[in-house]
């Protein structure tokens, strides 16, 4: 037994080893192996091992005790559990043995949490379904969820449009209030009687879409005047029925935009407006926000004017239809010739000032699916943008570039869309990209519109062995919305936004908000950067949602092909990195990647010619190769994965090789090379 002098000092060591540990509030973060980290408040991050991590969840708000470890390090316990932030998510049910569990499809948790047979809801083995934490783990590291809702499984029709729905959180319903409020607007919203619009239904407004839309948000007329035309741009006024800070306009908010998957769609608003009340029916007597531009004969844009008007559509006319008849194949449409042949020469004067003096977007092949009854592709089939789309394009960019110009001289918030060209963090890259490929555009400033302007024109007509422009892309910043005017470098333009989609996109119907202010002499309400950054993310969760449905389709797709003995496809490389390279299989348009860290060789990354090199192979921006399909990762949002086929790539003779290998090969990124795994 111990005497009273050795207890005192077991208790003092005790004491003494208490005093230094420190507790602490923190966020858990997960990483892919079974540890995570505890973040600290004042920005440290203490290790958690593994056995105490299966106490958490990513993101749980926990109080722990920070003791020392070996190593002089410091290691994290959990000891209670603040708050936890996870509430519903979806997953897939899988079996093991007879306990079924839920594999939730949740950044950097790959745990399995255990369904007990009371919350299974009917749930089966492979079904997709939304789950909620039933019993947290920080008592035993035991999860339990519940199922709230079968979604499906890889028989349903649909299921990967519903699965991403559920998934992203997109809202596929309405409320009641909002519904309530529909119907007063119907029974009481008279805006064709207020004495500020002005009556335009003498003009011949015509409606160019595709032949199945009903929420047809814009109308087209032009007419000769004496220094080249006048254009017309009519667009839906929703504005006229929803009110600021009502029920419905907050849940239009929230939706941001229109989603549509293919065979599916979540409507921005209900249909009852955007499909009836709202949208330029033909024949029909409709509000609208009207842009009446001057456009010179040499295509420049010149005084317009936004105005409240009444219009009235003339003719609901397809895009097939209107492009035959510009192309002579068409004589039904003679009775809509005069504003037709207006249109048609507006466009042509718009788009050829557009192309020698600002930026137009280099058109892209385009490709259509078609799905089955079980909504699953049957073919895929290549088409290029018709002339009546173009013609469109080109009004709707007319009238937004004057919704940008109008907002910023009247100090409005916009919101703008801005886009910074070249990303400011990597200019001392661009300037050495055009000294080694394009020097006679090296000393052009790539910060101003026009240097910016000259650049791309220069690298897109370079008479070069090396796709220049699409090199250029990996230095580019993405377009983003922003509360005062900015350049959008990608067009040319000194400032831009979007007020042609009312029906379907928010950043719109906040454009006709504000310029109604304008010309209601009111103070408007400002989209602050709050408000703005918080619809730029519902807007991309919609693109990811629609993003990861489409490849899970194209999986199924690619997986059938497979099946019937059609795995290889030609490929064009269409971005590299230091790992592999994205490919675009040219009959389909579908993408993939081809990871090259699993390959026997060696390959070495040079990002001055998009290339990856080794001994035997060299893979090349803009190269087409052959590719066999490999499968894709549900856990990576369904990326389809490709493998080369033998003999793709392969480098020609010695001596052929160099004689036409492009310049700069040899300045190869040594950090960026792929160490070869076996």
């Amino acid at each position: 037994m111990l005497n009273q002098d050795s207890l005192s000092q077991l208790q003092g060591l005790k004491s003494q080893m208490e005093a230094e540990k420190e507790r602490a509030s923190a966020i858990v973060k997960g990483t892919q192996a079974r540890y995570g980290f505890a973040v600290l408040e004042d920005g440290r991050e203490i290790f958690i091992p593994p056995q105490e991590m299966l106490k958490v969840f990513p993101e749980d708000k926990v109080q722990v005790c920070i003791r020392p470890a070996k190593d002089n390090k410091t290691i994290a316990d959990i000891e209670k559990l603040l708050d936890s932030p996870l509430q519903d998510f979806t997953g897939k049910c899988v079996r093991k043995g007879k306990a079924l569990f839920v594999q939730p499809d949740l950044a950097q948790i790959s745990r399995w949490l255990f369904i007990p047979p009371h919350a299974r809801n009917g749930v089966a083995e492979g079904d997709y379904i939304r789950c909620a934490v039933l019993r947290h783990p920080i008592r035993d590291g035991k999860p339990q969820a519940k199922v709230l809702g079968v979604i499906g499984n890889a028989q349903t029709p649909g299921v990967e449009n519903q699965y991403c729905i559920a998934k992203y959180r997109l809202a596929n319903q309405w409320s009641s209030a909002s519904l309530k409020e529909v119907e007063r607007i119907l029974e009481h919203c008279k805006p064709l009687e207020t004495e500020r619009r002005r009556d335009l239904s003498d003009l011949e407004f015509v409606t160019i879409d595709a032949a199945k839309t009903q929420d047809i948000d814009d109308a087209l007329y032009a007419e000769i005047s004496e220094e080249g035309w006048t254009l017309f741009v009519a667009i839906a006024d929703p504005t006229a029925f929803i009110g600021a800070e009502s029920v419905l306009q907050r849940e239009v908010a929230a939706r941001g935009t229109s989603i549509y998957f293919h065979g599916d769609i979540l409507p921005m608003m209900p249909e009852q407006l955007s499909q009836d009340t709202c949208a330029l029916s033909e024949g029909d007597l409709r509000p609208a926000l009207v842009c009446k531009i001057s456009v010179k004969d040499n295509g420049e844009v010149g005084p317009f004017e936004f105005i409240e008007a009444t219009v009235r559509s003339r003719a609901k006319l397809s895009y097939y239809a209107v492009d035959r008849y510009l192309n002579g194949q068409f004589d039904e449409l003679m009775s809509h010739a005069t504003p037709l042949e207006a249109l048609y020469q507006v466009y042509r004067a718009l788009r050829a000032h557009r192309e020698e003096h600002e930026l137009v977007m280099e058109d892209r092949r385009e490709y259509r699916w078609v799905l089955g009854d079980n909504k699953q592709i049957e073919t895929i089939e290549p088409y290029e943008k018709l002339l009546s789309q173009k013609l469109v394009e080109e009004c709707m960019v007319a009238a937004n570039r004057c919704a940008g110009r109008f907002l910023a001289e009247n100090g409005a918030s916009g919101p703008f869309i801005a886009h910074p060209g070249f990303r400011r963090d990597r200019l001392d890259e661009v300037a050495k990209f055009l000294q080694m490929h394009a020097p006679h555009l090296a000393e052009l400033d790539a910060t101003t519109i026009e240097g910016y302007r000259q650049i791309m024109q220069g690298l897109a007509q370079a008479n070069h062995t090396l796709p220049l422009r699409s090199m250029a892309n990996r230095l580019l910043t993405r377009a983003e919305l922003q509360t005062q005017p900015s350049e959008h470098m990608g067009m040319a333009l000194p400032c831009y936004t979007n007020c042609t989609s009312p029906l379907r996109k928010y950043v719109d119907f906040i454009v006709h908000l504000q310029i109604k202010s304008v010309l209601h002499e009111q103070a408007s309400t400002s989209s602050s950067e709050v408000s703005i950054t918080e619809l730029a993310a519902r807007i991309a969760d919609s693109r990811a949602a629609t993003m990861e449905a489409e490849r899970w389709l194209a999986n199924n797709y690619l997986q059938r092909l497979s099946a019937d003995g059609n795995a290889q496809f030609a490929a064009r490389v269409s971005h590299v990195t230091s790992s592999g390279f994205s490919v675009r299989l040219e009959d389909t348009g579908l993408d993939g990647f081809v990871d090259l860290r699993q390959d026997p060789e060696k390959f070495s990354y040079d990002k001055w010619t998009g290339s990856l090199t080794s001994t035997t192979r060299r893979f090349q921006l803009d190269q087409v190769v052959v590719v066999q399909y490999a499968g894709a990762d549900a856990e990576r949002a369904w990326q389809a994965n490709f493998t080369p086929i033998a003999g793709a790539g392969l480098k020609p003779p010695k001596e052929d090789r160099q004689r036409d290998e492009p310049p700069g090969n040899d300045s190869v990124d040594s950090n960026a090379e792929i160490t070869a795994k076996t």
